[in-house]
Formats: C-alpha cells, structure tokens, sequence
C-alpha cells in the first residue's frame, strides 16, 4: 500500500504539473479514440501497451475480457458499451485477450474453480469458447497451445457477444464502427490481429485486422 501512495505523491509532484495543460483540456470532457476491452489481469497496461495519454482511451476490464450478450445481464459492461458508442461516439472497438490467461484457463478446466462461485458464474459467458476448444482443437495435445487457442477463439466470439448490444449493432450498420480483435503475449510485447482475409491471427503491423464478419475458425499462434 504505502507504494501506491508513494506513487500518488511523485505523480502531483512530478508529473500532474508538467502536463496541467492537459488535464485542464481533460476537465472540459473527453474524445477517446478507442473503446478498449481487456482482461483485469495486472499484468496488461492498456496505456502502456498502445502509448497513450489520460483521455485517449475509454476502458473496460474484467476477469477473461468477457462481454455478456445484451439482454442477459444487466452489468457495467453493456451501459459502458453504449455510453461510449452513443455519448462518446467512439469509432473502433478493440478486445484484446492475452497469453496466459488464469480465466480462459479456468475455462479449459473448470474443476479448478471449484469454490468459486462468483468466478465461475461469471465465466459462463465463455462457455460458447469451451465448446468450440472442445470440439474443433482436439489435435491441440500441448497445453500452451490449448490455452493460446482458447485466448484467441474467446476474443473473437466476445466481439460476436458485442454485436448484439443494440448500440453497437446500429453503428455497424452505418459503418461508423470499426470491430478489432487483438491478442497480447506480455513475455514478448509482441501484439496479434486477427486478419479476416488470412483467417488467423497475425503480428500487428501498421495496416492492422479489422473484423467486419462473423467469426471463422483460426489457427493457432
């Protein structure tokens, strides 16, 4: 704890006024540039990760980077969801799953939840990336592999879970949305996009995948 206050310190120190410029603009309101959709794991720095500044992106975070269907729950994630598509105008959606994740390994094993209801309650959501592992990657016998697959098969069925939140489906239809898949391998820094052309994903380049169409069976990484 006394870290987290230390930081607080050197930042109003060091760092708020250097940049009151931009955080006087920031109380006036805010233009993000993408609504950004990752995992609570605290490993991940959404900021870090795509170098932008306080404002620059509107985030979601929770255990698996899962997005119920609309109707099924009434959370935080649907109103953030349209907040951001409605209030805020937001143009590219990104759901970025990462390697190594303790929920999509939970998903792979369930049994290891036991005791934990809320965890597995929650992972629920995921249950459509349990069947499509189970029934399409049985030739997958390395357990990294397994788990990387799931990572990549649960990003893309969580952003067909987003296409049925009225908001989101409406600006798509306008084309005035712009859906991404992205996985992050935090042990390389390196990022993949999903290319629906190739049909996988590959390593993040300045033209980056965009996923206009339902999800297609990937290889992978």
């Amino acid at each position: 704890m006394q870290k987290l206050i230390q930081g607080i310190h050197k930042f109003q120190q060091n760092i708020f006024d250097d940049q009151k410029v931009l955080f006087a603009r920031l109380a006036k309101g805010q233009q993000p540039l993408a609504l950004f959709i990752t995992c609570s794991d605290s490993r991940i720095d959404p900021n870090m990760l795509t170098q932008t500044k306080p404002g620059e992106l509107f985030i979601i975070r929770n255990a698996g980077n899962l997005i119920p269907p609309h109707g099924v729950v009434t959370g935080g994630e649907a109103g953030t969801i349209e907040y951001a598509i409605s209030v805020l105008k937001i143009k590219d959606v990104i759901v970025c799953g990462h390697s190594m994740c303790g929920a999509m390994a939970g998903v792979l094993h369930p049994e290891q939840l036991d005791g934990l209801n809320a965890v597995k309650n929650w992972l629920s959501y995921a249950d459509a990336t349990a069947r499509v592992i189970k029934e399409n990657y049985s030739h997958l016998t390395d357990e990294t592999a397994r788990l990387m697959a799931t990572v990549e098969e649960n990003v893309l069925i969580q952003l067909e879970n987003l296409r049925t939140h009225p908001s989101v489906a409406a600006a798509l239809a306008r084309d005035e949305l712009k859906l991404h898949a992205w996985v992050y391998k935090f042990e390389t820094g390196q990022v993949f996009s999903y290319v629906p052309e190739n049909n996988e994903f590959s390593l993040l380049e300045e033209s980056h995948g965009i996923v206009q169409s339902g999800r297609k069976p990937i290889p992978s990484i």
